[in-house]
C-alpha cells in the first residue's frame, strides 16, 4: 500500500510518493530542488494571513490579486504566483478551496484564473 500523497511546504501543490522515497518518504517535504532553495519566507507568511483575513471579512470567494495589492500595493504582480502559492498551502491545510467557475479544482492542476473561499 502507497503512502497518502503530501503537500509541498513552499508551493503547496501534491506530493506523490515514489518508489525513490521509499527510506525517505518521512522527511519529503518539498516536490523540488527550486522549493527547497526558494523556503519561506516573511511575505509568503503574510500572503496567507491576508487571505484568511480577507476572507474572514466576506463572505464569497477572493481573487489572489487582492492578497497580493494588500500586502504590496506598487509590487503586487511580482506576488501573483506567490500569492496562489500560499492559496494551495492554504488548501492544503484544509483552510481553503481554490474554485474556477463556483467549482472546486485540484490546486495542483488549475490553470487560469482562480478564486480562493473558505473550506466548506
Amino acid at each position: 500500500m502507497t503512502p497518502p500523497d503530501k503537500t509541498c511546504a513552499v508551493c503547496g501543490r501534491r506530493i506523490t510518493w515514489r518508489k525513490k522515497w521509499e527510506r525517505d518518504w518521512e522527511q519529503v517535504r518539498f516536490c523540488s530542488a527550486g522549493c527547497r532553495r526558494r523556503g519561506l519566507g516573511d511575505t509568503d507568511r503574510r500572503l496567507e494571513a491576508t487571505i484568511t483575513d480577507l476572507l474572514g471579512a466576506r463572505s464569497g470567494t477572493i481573487c489572489p490579486s487582492e492578497a497580493a495589492r494588500a500586502v504590496d500595493p506598487e509590487g503586487w504582480r511580482e506576488l501573483m504566483e506567490p500569492a496562489r502559492m500560499a492559496a494551495r498551502r492554504l488548501v492544503g491545510a484544509g483552510e481553503v478551496e481554490i474554485v474556477q467557475g463556483g467549482r472546486v479544482v485540484d490546486p495542483s492542476t488549475a490553470k487560469g484564473p482562480i478564486r480562493i473561499r473558505r473550506a466548506r
